[in-house]
């Protein structure tokens, strides 16, 4: 990421292919919806100083793993950041302005911080969309290295990583193929998507319509065909009063998925929107 150059535009974002889309001035741009003054500079910089920090230790190391461990000891030890298990669910912690400022975040938010780190040390660190909480993972010479950042970048074993998975997948546990199918880098566009997903869950839990149409609206910029988020774009407008744009959202849902366990739900939701009077959008 560069320090001189601007953020990308929210409309250029759906056209833009998987590795073109930057990772973290996408995340800034998300930032930049509640932090309108944000300088993304700013953020570049300490990405950079970071690794200037970092990068002669991580020199002097003659393994990936250890140069890894070196990152991971300056990032949660020395500087401090952390996951925030008193307070998980306060939107600053998926805003990466709040976690470089705050030093606390979620899984994927200080995922992104190693990431950009690593990254800009050398080390091909990528995130892993796996069940439950996000890690990141580091081709190693015997394998891979898998980490949990919301756990101070803790090394996970292949039975602690089958046992987080079982518990997501209704306590079955994966066989070698689909643990490893689940620890697939996942791509930038996935994480972004899943960084709304969580920005949406936490205003929708709130009742703040506003910013849980927001998050679902700048979901649909990165997959503008995204059945979810459609739905979930409806069903906010629905509460706060936009009866032709939640009719207009949800018809479109029901259309791409007229099977869904919901459409039932969603097909009353919308019979009321079609009776209820409400301001056009």
């Amino acid at each position: 990421m560069s320090h001189t150059r601007p953020l990308p535009e929210w409309q250029a974002l759906a056209a833009l292919e998987d590795r073109a889309l930057p990772l973290l001035d996408v995340a800034l741009l998300i930032a930049r919806d509640e932090y309108p003054d944000l300088d993304p500079r700013r953020y570049a910089l300490r990405v950079q100083g970071h690794a200037s920090h970092l990068r002669r230790a991580v020199e002097r190391e003659p393994q990936l793993a250890l140069k890894m461990r070196a990152i991971n000891h300056y990032l949660f030890e020395e500087v401090g950041y952390a996951g925030n298990h008193d307070e998980y669910y306060d939107p600053r912690n998926s805003y990466i302005n709040e976690v470089f400022e705050r030093r606390l975040g979620n899984p994927i938010s200080l995922a992104l911080v190693q990431m950009a780190v690593s990254r800009e040390v050398g080390l091909p660190l990528d995130g892993v969309s796996f069940p439950g909480h996000f890690l990141v993972r580091l081709p190693v010479d015997n394998g891979v290295l898998v980490m949990d950042p919301f756990n101070r970048g803790r090394p996970l074993d292949v039975d602690e990583l089958r046992e987080r998975a079982s518990a997501h997948l209704g306590g079955g546990m994966p066989d070698d193929d689909a643990l490893s199918q689940i620890l697939h880098p996942a791509s930038n566009r996935a994480i972004l998507v899943r960084m709304l997903r969580n920005l949406h869950g936490v205003y929708q839990k709130h009742g703040d319509w506003e910013r849980a149409v927001r998050s679902a609206d700048r979901l649909l910029r990165l997959l503008p065909d995204d059945a979810e988020a459609l739905r979930d774009r409806g069903l906010g407008y629905l509460e706060l009063g936009h009866s032709a744009g939640a009719r207009e959202n949800l018809q479109r849902y029901l259309h791409r998925a007229p099977g869904a366990p919901d459409a039932a739900k969603v097909r009353l939701r919308l019979i009321e929107a079609g009776l209820q009077r409400g301001r056009l959008h």
